[in-house]
């Protein structure tokens, strides 16, 4: 009775913060994701005053919010749309390895962690935080932006990436021989095959099948579904989140819509959940020793991410302002960066505080490029004398008017 006792109280105080500190950020015009990272850290491990009975509900929960987040990204948009989006953008993505994994991997060849090392750093360089970027587009109203959906073509690439990352590196962390690492990425690579060619093929009997008119019937199949599919795409060394996200694009037409309606107060819950939760597991006295090198790598890898992003939107006819926000919303790293960092503690234990700094840093900062960059470029480039506000033409085959980016400028 005591342990519940306490369980309820802790979680009361925390989701009641959670909302005060909401309506702080909302107030002051910022994302709150920087906040609950804060308010994390300061009542986790180490911090002020440390919450041990709702320790295991609340990483529990922050799964679940990763997963409600691509969930929910998912399904703005269709099977179709995706593989239009890859079609597209992959040599966006083969920037976006090179110019931010190989910062990581020098990194660590100059630390002397080793090829193994090296490997495992580059992933946590390389890959954006697809969970704060969602949440991010979401509070700033920018999902109906033209530059979102390069943004997510990006995303996904990295997403779907991992499927063949997270196995080469699970071998390498394990010195399994050639053969064990290519069993696990055939399973790897055929699952995401096979759930994209359900979703191509099948899509409209799976909405038919999961459709109700019943709210609570379709919330529960919908969110049940979900979660037992990111499941068994973890047990298959595929992303949870990738599970989620192609559970999102299956879904289509007014189940997609009404499953949105019901799911995001629960997504915005246990999205918050999720961010506290990051902080709660750092503890703040191992972050001021390798705080020099994880900025120095994470100052390095934001201008490189700003770089992806304005590569990739350029290449789809964005428009100046359009290029620069979709390069500060990629800057943001997380919930992969420290999955990859989990699986190689073991074997390079000193991968374990930089990536904790490296990712904190970048995740605090990533809302606020997200937010600013775009403004600041332009008011750098007016004090220059040039003016970097006009719109681009439009580009050939682009279906958006270019004034739509002019409104969606507005609403920042």
């Amino acid at each position: 009775m005591h342990d519940t006792t306490a369980l309820l109280m802790e979680l009361g105080s925390v989701i009641l913060g959670l909302g005060i500190i909401g309506r702080f950020a909302g107030r002051i015009g910022l994302s709150p994701i920087p906040l609950y990272l804060l308010a994390g850290l300061a009542f986790g491990e180490g911090g002020l005053l440390p919450l041990g009975a709702s320790e295991e509900f609340t990483a529990v929960g922050a799964e679940i919010g990763v997963i409600l987040l691509l969930l929910l990204l998912g399904l703005e948009y269709s099977a179709s749309e995706l593989v239009t989006s890859l079609k597209t953008q992959y040599p966006s993505g083969a920037v976006d390895f090179v110019l931010n994994a190989t910062p990581g991997a020098i990194a660590a060849l100059m630390l002397g962690w080793g090829p193994v090392g090296a490997v495992a750093l580059a992933g946590v360089t390389w890959i954006s935080s697809s969970g704060v970027i969602a949440k991010v587009l979401t509070d700033l109203g920018r999902l109906g932006n033209r530059e979102t959906p390069v943004i997510l073509g990006v995303l996904v690439i990295e997403d779907l990436s991992m499927a063949v990352y997270l196995p080469l590196l699970t071998a390498m962390l394990a010195g399994v021989g050639l053969a064990g690492g290519s069993i696990a990425l055939l399973i790897a690579l055929g699952t995401v095959g096979f759930v994209l060619y359900l979703a191509l093929r099948h899509g409209r009997l799976i909405s038919r099948a999961v459709s109700s008119d019943n709210p609570e019937m379709l919330l529960l199949v919908v969110l049940g579904l979900t979660v037992l599919v990111a499941g068994v795409a973890q047990q298959l060394q595929v992303s949870a989140a990738v599970g989620a996200f192609l559970v999102g694009i299956a879904l289509s037409g007014e189940v997609a819509e009404g499953a949105r309606k019901l799911l995001t107060p629960l997504r915005d819950l246990f999205a918050a959940v999720f961010f506290v939760f990051f902080g709660l597991s750092t503890n703040p006295a191992e972050i001021p020793p390798v705080l020099l090198p994880a900025a120095l790598l994470a100052i390095v890898t934001v201008f490189t991410k700003i770089g992806t992003g304005w590569y990739a939107a350029r290449r789809a006819g964005i428009g100046p302002r359009g290029r620069w926000r979709a390069g500060g919303t990629l800057v943001a790293r997380g919930e992969f960066s420290i999955v990859i960092a989990g699986l190689a503690v073991a074997t390079e234990p000193r991968i374990g505080p930089i990536a904790t700094a490296y990712v904190l840093i970048l995740v605090i900062v990533g809302p606020l490029t997200a937010r600013w960059t775009q403004p600041v470029v332009e008011r750098v480039q007016k004090w220059r004398g040039k003016d970097g506000g006009a719109p681009a033409p439009v580009a050939s085959g682009e279906a958006v008017p270019a004034a739509r980016e002019e409104v969606s400028a507005s609403t920042e």
